[in-house]
Order: structure tokens, then sequence, then C-alpha cells
């Protein structure tokens, strides 16, 4: 083994066991809140300026639900959730995701997953029916099988979570695991600050 190998095996291993991260490859770590903000900071408003959340389009099928509509959801708080059923890190986040939707639900919570499949046994209904059933979600799910809200919301990851607030705009988004803490900080500020 050369020096050079060595040196970068080394370095490796030390940024594994610390939880560094690798610039460039470790995007979500990257993205995540800076050491030293204050748990307080204010609500995270989205890249997108507070843009007005994009409708549910192209749905397939709708579990746990009719056909909802964001303009139907105006003086909700609304959590949409992209996910599908064969990706371990969505399955990851669904206990957050049911346990939020518990918590918050009588007052004033939304939560839409989207189920936008990655590869093709993911598309069947059948399929998306169990997996509900499996990890206990009762929150409405629309089928995406045909990316058509994943593209309205230029979404890029699964998992992916947008709030949107009471006048429909999206005002937090996060990819990927964790931030289960200011998730529900930013749902109860916005349910707070409608009571």
């Amino acid at each position: 083994m050369t020096v050079k190998l060595l040196a970068v095996s080394a370095a490796l291993i030390g940024m594994a066991v610390t939880g560094a991260v690798i610039p460039g490859i470790c995007d979500e770590a990257a993205r995540a809140t800076p050491v030293g903000t204050a748990a307080a900071a204010p609500i995270q408003v989205a890249a997108t300026s507070q843009q007005a959340a994009p409708d549910f389009t192209g749905i397939n099928t709708w579990f746990n639900s009719k056909p909802l509509g964001i303009a139907d959801l105006r003086g909700k708080v609304v959590l949409v959730d992209f996910w599908t059923y064969g990706c371990v890190n969505c399955v990851n986040t669904l206990p957050h995701v049911t346990d939020l939707y518990a918590k918050y639900k009588d007052k004033g919570l939304v939560v839409v997953g989207v189920h936008t499949p990655e590869f093709p046994f993911e598309r069947s209904a059948s399929n998306v029916q169990a997996a509900l059933k499996r990890h206990g979600i009762t929150y409405p799910v629309a089928q995406d099988n045909d990316s058509k809200t994943w593209n309205a919301y230029r979404n890029q990851y699964w998992p992916a979570q947008y709030i949107i607030d009471q006048s429909g705009k999206i005002v937090f988004q996060h990819e990927g695991e964790g931030a289960y803490d200011q998730i529900d900080r930013t749902v109860a500020r916005l349910l707070n600050a409608n009571s």
C-alpha cells in the first residue's frame, strides 16, 4: 500500500468514526442546520422563498381520503411527505411522520403522503396499500406513479418533507432523514400562530 493510499484510508476511517462529512458527497449533512444555531430560530423558509405550494396533480389513486387539492386545505398546516415504500430512508422516517400526524391532526395538521415510485414494483396500488397497513399509515396518501406532483414540487429526493402554512405557502422543506425536532417545532409554531 502506498503512503498516499494509507493516508486516504485513514482519513476516510476517521471521518466515518467521527461523523465528519466529505464535501460534495454528503450533501444532506451539508444542508443541515449549522452548529450553534439557536433552537428557537425563526421558521426556516424554503429555498423557494415562500412560493405557493403546487397542487397534487396526476394522482393515480388516493388512499385513506377522497382526492385532495391544496386549495381545499387552506387554513390548515400541511406536511407533504414524498416517499416510496421500497426506500429504506423513507421507511425510517415513517414512524416520525405518523407520530407527528397523531400528535397534531386534531389541532389542524394535515399530512399528505405522496408515494412516488422509484422502481416498477412500487407502482402497484395493492403493494402501496399493503405498505400503508404494515406501517400504520392512516393519513391521506396520493399515488403519484407518473411523478407529476413530484415534478410540480421540483422534488429530487426520497424522502422529502414540505411544510405548507395556512395561506398555502411552502415555509419549510427538508430532504432525507432527520430534522424531526425542527419539523415538529415548525408545525407547532404554525399551529400556535393560528390559535
